[in-house]
């Protein structure tokens, strides 16, 4: 993506670069007082400076290669291979065809295909599409060495979106993102943080307190990360406050991470946040019930209780209440005419976020639209945590996909996205007919808006492109599939 490659020229290899602009004027004037044997080892010494960035030992391992290591399709697994192996002694032996990794406690010096990972105290997570500044593993490390910080398991920046994006999709997107940032500083002044699994720095004897041994395809394979829902650091979060352990949110910019640039990948991205929360709420209302915390602070325990609460069920609630309140017409009454207004508030002190996230104060409407437009996405996650909860299986992981082209939406989301407004609108006129002047103006309102963010947010000829081509997909697969029945009887 070119914002983020000129994010990273800019603010990484910039930034090293006046760093050693400003060391090298310092040394100019300080190998003026030093002998010429002390000016040699000096410039000697800052030479090897300069090229330690640049010597760097870059390894890459791949589970799925190794047949007794985790094959399951999802990032969390990928988390726990690697940490499962830390610190040990393996060799690669191949048999029937299939490579192995072999732990052994004594290799002899003669062996060739030896498989040793680095011990460490620390490792460091990073998506594919973020970027981390200078100073993030020093500053973050610094932090967790402190005595008063040894009960701390992670440790994070939440990322900000890169500046300057492409289209106003990605620019109030990134909105939403930035508007995080404030509020995950919030979660920590409640001991509420929770891993946002873009980056961050973690304990790793933290996460074997939590680990468990699972069988998968007859072989005994590590979990550390927790994957029973696709939102693996949230569920790890909260097994990790359970048995005492903290997180944290360090209030620094330190970490950059990409917006999906089109509706599609957005789709997907935003659907697979939804989904999980439900599923991961009995274990926190499990944990509340913790007499060692309610005796030491039960002030801090039941705020810190709430805030996760909201994290975990607001998606599900709100969006499900919006549904509900906008569907329906009801009587005009004291009651709902102030129902609308108590949002007022929140979104007053929501757009003053985005003002000091550098965005307009007028964003505001953009970022309610785009809101709007996410709802039938929303209850696509929530209704996935439903469906896995009743049936007990679990949702596939899909990732948020890396191409250059437009992203198609699945058609079915499409469909719902053109029809909600509609429905709305419907609501607001039969209200008007029924005398509900002022609810029936609230409902009206926000149908124009979601219209507003179809059109720009998605777009009419994508619109009918997906919802052409999914369609047609349907009925091609529902004819081969007619095809094989016949073919089978």
């Amino acid at each position: 993506d070119e914002n983020s490659d000129l994010f990273f020229i800019k603010y990484v290899i910039l930034d090293m670069y006046k760093n050693i602009k400003e060391k090298s004027i310092f040394l100019q004037k300080e190998l003026v007082r030093l002998s010429f044997n002390e000016a040699t080892q000096l410039a000697s010494i800052e030479i090897q400076k300069l090229k330690n960035p640049f010597k760097v030992n870059v390894s890459s391992f791949e589970r799925k290669q190794f047949e007794n290591l985790s094959h399951a399709p999802n990032k969390a697994m990928n988390l726990n291979s690697y940490i499962g192996l830390i610190g040990g002694k393996f060799v690669k032996k191949h048999r029937n065809g299939k490579e192995f990794l072999i732990k052994k406690d004594y290799i002899p010096s003669d062996e060739k295909n030896i498989f040793q990972p680095r011990d460490a105290k620390y490792c460091v997570t990073l998506d594919a599409d973020s970027i981390l500044l200078q100073g993030y593993i020093r500053k973050l490390v610094y932090i967790l060495e402190r005595p008063k910080n040894k009960d701390v398991a992670v440790i994070q920046t939440p990322y900000s979106a890169f500046p300057r994006p492409n289209s106003l999709l990605e620019k109030i997107a990134g909105a939403t993102t930035d508007i995080q940032y404030i509020i995950h500083q919030g979660f920590t002044a409640f001991n509420a943080t929770f891993w946002v699994g873009a980056n961050a720095l973690i304990r790793i004897d933290a996460l074997k307190e939590i680990s468990e041994d699972v069988e998968e395809r007859s072989y005994t394979v590590k979990r550390f990360v927790h994957d029973h829902t696709v939102i693996e650091d949230t569920e790890s979060t909260i097994d990790l406050s359970t048995i005492g352990w903290r997180l944290l949110n360090h209030p620094e910019r330190l970490a950059y991470s990409a917006t999906p640039p089109d509706f599609g990948s957005l789709l997907i991205q935003r659907c697979r946040w939804a989904n999980g929360g439900l599923l991961i709420f009995p274990k926190l209302f499990k944990s509340f019930f913790n007499w060692k915390k309610i005796s030491q602070n039960p002030i801090l325990h039941l705020g810190e209780f709430f805030i996760r609460s909201h994290y975990l069920l607001s998606i599900a609630l709100v969006n499900i209440g919006l549904l509900i309140l906008l569907g329906i017409s009801f009587e005009d009454s004291v009651d709902t005419a102030w129902l609308p207004l108590t949002a007022i508030p929140y979104y007053l002190l929501y757009a003053r976020d985005l003002s000091l996230n550098n965005y307009r104060f007028s964003d505001i409407i953009n970022v309610y639209a785009l809101n709007l437009v996410l709802i039938p996405i929303n209850l696509g996650g929530v209704f996935k945590s439903i469906h896995q909860g009743l049936t007990g299986k679990q949702s596939a992981f899909a990732r948020t996909p890396k191409v250059l082209d437009r992203t198609a939406a699945p058609w079915g989301y499409l469909l719902a996205e053109v029809l909600l407004p509609i429905i709305w609108l419907a609501s607001s006129i039969y209200g008007i007919i029924k005398g509900h002047y002022m609810n029936s103006t609230f409902i009206l309102a926000h149908s124009f808006l979601m219209f507003y963010g179809v059109l720009r947010f998605i777009g009419l000829k994508e619109i009918y492109e997906d919802i052409s081509a999914g369609i047609k997909l349907s009925i091609s697969i529902k004819e081969k599939e007619d095809l094989d029945h016949k073919r089978a009887a």
